[in-house]
């Protein structure tokens, strides 16, 4: 086993070893001697301690408490292939981040933090690649890690003083994990992380512990939640603005697409997923990503997207928008029970409710809707028995989840931990009925065929109720018409 660094999925050693490829141009070894000599010194005099230093190390701290004399684990992540020696963008793993504060910026590829056991708890250890000096060929040589390349990384010393974390360099980690003391890890993101340490029988308890543990978030990441929010609000006026040119341009919905990618990347750290532009038919697939239909005068264009920013934390909004700015009769008529069904969904968020207990409420407008609208063919009441569940047709999936470093976040959490428990101040949620009529759905006249419309807005659990961090993105269809109007005519 050897902990070079280097992914294991490329075939060829030397660029494993040295991020050498087969096209490279040789260097001389009098351009080698060159290239020592002449640089000016790079220290970074503006480095500062990071303001979520006190609120990792409260969370570490947590963790702690619950494994007492166990060594953690967690590894950033190793990038990831995309084709040939051209890699995906490098996302570090969630708990890692989580649980070391370091934002997107300041992520290295490889990096691991260790949480080592001590007689009062666990001293955290974060082993980097850091920055090359000029001394070392790397800087220049290396198309993976070299300065030349990819910019420059921070020094441990520049790491420790931001983070306040102790700092170690990466080719030490190997002799660390030799004394093969038990240890707990996130698997799946570092194979030599994965083939060092052992299975360990609190496995899925420590991957359950570091999931709901952001469930409740910190005064931290509720500021970070509300920035990639008013991002993302910024971003979805930046679509609205194109729609004139992605109605008069083919595969139309990538022109909208690219108008978000331009805000998230401008703002934040990335998208915190995959955004979904749906125009006419195409919102009623659910995760449409595609992006490749045209965008019609006259259609509903769906909208789903979130800014993450640096820090990970991401948002996750969606609006129905007609592309003309007007709603059509049939297309506010759906419009409008969803977005009754989303009121009371909010409403029902509130501390001492259930999670499932908002999912419910939208539920029961949607039943009564579909209802009224004279396609359900039982009851509300008896379409909202378990057994029976007709009006799912036109909403299959639930009404919301929970959101933050990751855009599900908290997956590992049990049923009881999740959809059955009691909300508390400090959860944020997404809400997000939605209503989907097929455009082949023949218990619908025509004029509705085709319309599918979801809103969801990003929702902070408070001490007496919810506050809605999205709210400054009408949803209202009177004021989405009035914002919009100001937009296309601005």
């Amino acid at each position: 086993m050897t902990f070079d660094n280097k992914p294991v999925n490329l075939p060829d050693k030397s660029f494993e070893k040295e991020g050498i490829r087969s096209h490279d141009t040789p260097t001389p070894e009098a351009l080698k001697e060159f290239m020592k000599i002449g640089w000016s010194s790079s220290t970074l005099d503006t480095v500062s301690a990071h303001p979520v230093i006190p609120f990792a190390s409260n969370r570490r701290a947590k963790l702690s408490q619950l494994f007492p004399g166990t060594r953690l684990v967690f590894p950033a992540g190793a990038l990831k292939t995309r084709s040939n020696d051209t890699d995906y963008r490098f996302r570090a793993h969630s708990a890692f981040s989580y649980y070391t504060g370091i934002g997107a910026s300041d992520s290295v590829p490889d990096s691991v933090m260790i949480m080592e056991p001590t007689d009062t708890g666990h001293q955290a250890l974060l082993f980097i690649h850091p920055r090359s000096p000029r001394n070392n060929e790397e800087f220049y040589r290396n198309a993976r890690y070299g300065e030349f390349w990819i910019g420059r990384r921070m020094t441990l010393e520049e790491t420790e003083l931001r983070y306040g974390i102790k700092v170690e360099l990466i080719e030490s980690l190997e002799n660390f994990l030799s004394d093969q003391k038990p240890a707990l890890t996130v698997r799946g993101q570092d194979h030599k992380i994965d083939v060092h340490i052992s299975s360990h029988q609190r496995e899925e308890e420590f991957l359950n512990q570091i999931s709901i543990a952001r469930l409740v978030k910190d005064s931290y990441e509720i500021e970070e939640m509300q920035k990639a929010v008013d991002s993302t609000l910024r971003g979805f006026a930046d679509m609205v603005k194109v729609f004139p040119a992605a109605t008069a341009t083919p595969r139309g919905e990538r022109v909208i697409e690219s108008a978000f990618f331009g805000r998230a990347r401008v703002e934040g750290n990335d998208l915190g997923y995959d955004s979904i532009v749906a125009s006419g038919s195409h919102a009623c697939v659910l995760h449409w990503i595609r992006n490749d239909g045209d965008v019609k005068e006259g259609e509903l264009v769906l909208i789903d997207a979130g800014v993450e920013v640096d820090s990970h934390y991401t948002a996750d909004i969606t609006r129905t928008l007609p592309t003309t700015g007007k709603f059509t009769p049939a297309q506010r008529k759906i419009y409008t029970l969803v977005y009754e069904a989303q009121r009371a969904g909010i409403a029902a968020v509130k501390p001492g409710n259930k999670f499932s207990d908002f999912n419910a409420a939208c539920m029961e407008v949607i039943a009564k809707g579909a209802y009224e609208l004279g396609v359900l063919p039982i009851s509300p009441e008896e379409s909202l028995k378990p057994e029976n569940g007709l009006h799912r047709r036109w909403m299959f999936h639930g009404s919301g989840h929970h959101l933050g470093i990751d855009v599900h976040d908290c997956a590992k959490a049990r049923k009881e931990q999740y959809a059955d428990a009691i909300l508390e101040p400090g959860m944020i949620l997404t809400v997000e009925p939605g209503f989907y009529i097929q455009a082949d759905d023949e218990l619908f006249p025509p004029e509705y065929r085709g319309i599918g419309v979801r809103i969801e807005d990003d929702v902070l659990v408070t001490e007496d109720g919810c506050r809605v961090l999205s709210k400054g993105l009408p949803s209202h269809p009177d004021e989405v018409e009035v914002w919009m109007a100001q937009l296309l005519n601005s």
